[in-house]
């Protein structure tokens, strides 16, 4: 039998799905409150069959709103009822929200790290399927470019994708999952390598990689590659490089392992452009991808090869290299217009051909040991230094040439100063024989006619010494000619190997010279057509 109970029962709140079983039991003792029991109806027949006997009206009209009330108050119970029950089950038909994690896929799936099944052999059902790799490759950033050791050096982000035949879920089982991601070291790896790495790599490994519903793994690295590259340097500083990384199985081959290109060429480039961060003195242009194969020990081998191509920024080589070299050059030139008889044009000379030597070994440092052809800008340094040589020899040359006839001109010039000397004697003389005869015309003009008589002795003496001092002059006159006829023929006898000496080394000047600016203005325009063909 039901108890009757308040409805306030039915207002407690519903903790979860399995407090459902008492809130039904609340509902239905409620519903039974609703009813009314026998010792209720006893006793409300009791009070009518009183009023009756009594005889009285109000008894009867009491007896009768009672019944009505207690008729209305159970009415309004079975209908509060009849809506609860009614909203409890609509409450109780909606799923409650199942909580997932990824510990649940793994449990499910059984992977941890002391399984091995899921990192020991290549992950397929059947041993002649073959795993297809697909792999992509960005360049990130070109750090250096070494010519001298023909070394390469990019940063790269690698993504490999490939398929477990073994691990695979339903999303739905797991609230939707459709991946995760597990440790590197709990699945097997492609063992793939770089071909052209010549240094192990340093930088930080990807701790994890995702694995999706399917049985897909992604496996991305970041990658610091250290490879050789066979560079053409004969258009440096003008040049374009292009080098190979190359990568293939170590053990597997094409039975068990295919490569395939996740981008092609195109795409693969515009993704290097976009997150290209540094390129240095390098211009990156292009990123092809092509696939190749190879036969070692009867078994076929795949390896995908990704060229990168980029163009060198000559600005900084030119400014530092190639210019001064043109000044030195054009300083050489300018040498012509120094004196050959001094020593300041040799000297110039040579140290413009120190300072080119200096440039050379600078280049030295920059050039690897060996190339196929030769470098341009060696040829450019060489032809420029040969020229500078050649000048230098040609001064020496001329230097000895004019040298040869500086004794020759030494005796002349001495030779001279004597005759200066000697004329300036013969000029004081002169003048000594004027202030004589002036004495005397003044003496015989002062006695006049009256001391004539007197002074006629005197005169005469005077007019004797006046003649030999004529004679004396004409003495040392007579032996300047001689002196000078035997100069001219000294001159003459000497002058023939002097002459041809000096003209030589005027013809040598003059020839060397026009050949050096046509050999320039040739050679100049020739090297730089070729730099930029």
């Amino acid at each position: 039998m039901c108890s009757p109970s308040s409805d306030n029962k039915l207002r407690q709140p519903v903790a979860s799905t399995v407090g459902w079983v008492s809130y039904f039991s609340r509902l239905t003792e409620v519903i039974c409150s609703a009813q009314p029991s026998s010792a209720q109806i006893q006793r409300q027949q009791h009070t009518v069959g009183s009023g009756l006997t009594a005889g009285t009206h109000t008894g009867l009209e009491a007896a009768n709103t009672h019944t009505h009330t207690l008729n209305i108050f159970t009415s309004a119970d079975m209908m509060h009822a009849a809506f609860l029950l009614l909203f409890a089950f609509t409450v109780a038909g909606a799923p409650a929200k199942k909580v997932c994690s990824y510990q649940d896929i793994l449990d499910y799936l059984n992977l941890t790290k002391e399984n091995s099944v899921f990192k020991v052999t290549r992950p397929v059902l059947d041993y002649t399927h073959p795993t297809i790799v697909e792999l992509d490759i960005i360049l990130y950033a070109i750090l250096a470019v070494i010519e001298k050791t023909q070394t390469f050096i990019p940063f790269i982000w690698a993504t490999m994708i490939w398929k477990n035949e073994r691990i695979s879920w339903d999303p739905d089982q797991f609230c939707g999952i459709t991946q995760i991601s597990v440790p590197t070291d709990m699945l097997w790896r492609p063992d793939l390598f770089i071909y052209e790495m010549i240094q192990k790599d340093d930088s930080p490994h990807n701790p994890y990689m995702y694995v999706s519903s399917d049985g897909e793994v992604i496996l991305e690295e970041d990658m610091k590659v250290v490879s050789t590259c066979r560079m053409d340097v004969h258009k440096f500083p003008f040049d374009t490089q292009r080098c190979n990384i190359t990568i293939g199985s170590a053990i597997h081959c094409a039975d068990e392992i295919q490569l395939h290109a996740f981008s092609n060429s195109s795409r693969a480039t515009q993704f290097s452009r976009e997150m290209m961060k540094t390129q240095g003195e390098w211009e990156f242009l292009q990123l092809s991808v092509s696939s190749s194969n190879f036969t070692y020990h009867d078994r076929l081998w795949e390896q995908l090869v990704y060229t990168f191509t980029m163009r060198r920024r000559p600005l900084l080589h030119v400014i530092n290299f190639l210019v001064p070299i043109l000044f030195f050059l054009t300083l050489d030139l300018a040498s012509y217009f120094i004196a050959d008889h001094r020593g300041e044009k040799l000297g110039f000379k040579v140290t413009v051909l120190l300072a080119i030597s200096v440039l050379l070994l600078i280049l030295n440092e920059i050039l690897p040991s060996m190339s196929n052809k030769t470098p341009l800008i060696a040829t450019y340094c060489i032809v420029i230094f040969a020229l500078m040589l050649l000048s230098l020899l040609e001064t020496i040359l001329v230097t000895y040439l004019m040298e040869k006839s500086s004794p020759y001109q030494e005796k002349f010039r001495l030779r001279g100063d004597h005759e200066d000397t000697q004329e300036k004697a013969k000029t004081d003389n002169c003048n000594k024989e004027e202030k004589r005869r002036t004495c005397c015309s003044c003496i015989c003009e002062a006695s006049g006619g009256e001391r004539q008589h007197e002074l006629l002795p005197l005169a005469e003496e005077v007019h004797n010494s006046v003649q030999s001092a004529e004679s004396r002059v004409l003495l040392l006159i007579l032996e300047e000619m001689k002196e000078l006829q035997k100069t001219l023929n000294l001159h003459f006898s000497c002058g023939v190997g002097e002459g041809r000496s000096v003209q030589w080394a005027a013809r040598i000047n003059r020839a060397f010279f026009v050949f050096y600016v046509t050999t320039v203005s040739l050679f100049l325009p020739l090297i730089f057509v070729e730099w930029n063909t």
